[in-house]
């Protein structure tokens, strides 16, 4: 009989936003799969590994997860994943795959995930707490409030998009800055909007910039804003 694979969302950051029913799947599942080359370096580890110290007695395989935009590389390492994870299937293993946040919103999972569907073997999601909903409350403020729309975007936008994208009303929340945070900055200064971003919300190393202001011109892959309007 074959296996089964989990896409667990591991939440944000902080080891105590894991779910109760990740924990239980974790604890459960004969082959945790990691994103990231090396296990102990990944994030969704760091996370788990807080709260289920015994997790390094389970057979972990890393899942290589590059940052690239080169269509061929990604889809040769989606296939190698899938291929990894099939092997252990075939044994009629349970693995359950470590994402951050929620494996609906932008995560490399969902790839892996219609893979081995459509290999035929049995998957099933499990939701995580996203980012922008935990940099939400960690900063005490709602996100959208009575009929407001929520925009939630990979901010990898040329500047003239962004320009635009910030002109819808209700809340943006920008995700994905990386290289291109100056730019997006330069475009909420432009908008006259109120902004504020956390970097690593829930880790040691997070920092919060309150204003748009503050926002450096470089900062780590675990940034989110949330631009509003004044008022």
């Amino acid at each position: 009989m074959n296996g089964k694979l989990l896409g667990l969302g591991v939440g944000p950051g902080d080891p105590e936003l894991l779910t109760i029913k990740a924990l239980r799947i974790i604890q459960e599942s004969d082959v945790i799969a990691v994103p990231g080359n090396e296990v102990q370096e990944s994030v969704a580890y760091q996370i788990v590994k807080g709260v289920y110290k015994e997790l390094d007695s389970k057979p972990l395989i890393p899942i290589a997860m590059p940052m690239t935009k080169d269509k061929a590389v990604l889809e040769a390492n989606h296939e190698k994943a899938a291929d990894d994870i099939e092997a252990c299937l075939k044994e009629g293993k349970q693995v359950a795959f470590l994402t951050l946040g929620d494996p609906t919103v932008y995560s490399t999972y969902m790839y892996v995930h219609k893979r081995i569907l459509s290999r035929g073997y049995e998957v099933e999601i499990v939701s995580g707490i996203t980012s922008f909903c935990a940099v939400a409350a960690r900063l005490n403020r709602s996100l959208v409030e009575m009929a407001e729309p929520l925009h939630v975007i990979p901010a990898t936008y040329k500047a003239d998009e962004m320009n635009e994208i910030l002109a819808l009303p209700g809340t943006k929340v920008l995700m994905k800055t990386g290289r291109k945070l100056k730019q997006v900055k330069e475009s909420i200064l432009n908008s006259g909007q109120s902004a504020v971003m956390i970097e690593n919300c829930g880790m040691e190393t997070e920092k919060i910039y309150e204003t748009a202001e503050e926002i450096p011109d470089a900062a780590g892959y675990y940034s989110l804003i949330i631009v509003k309007e004044k008022g």
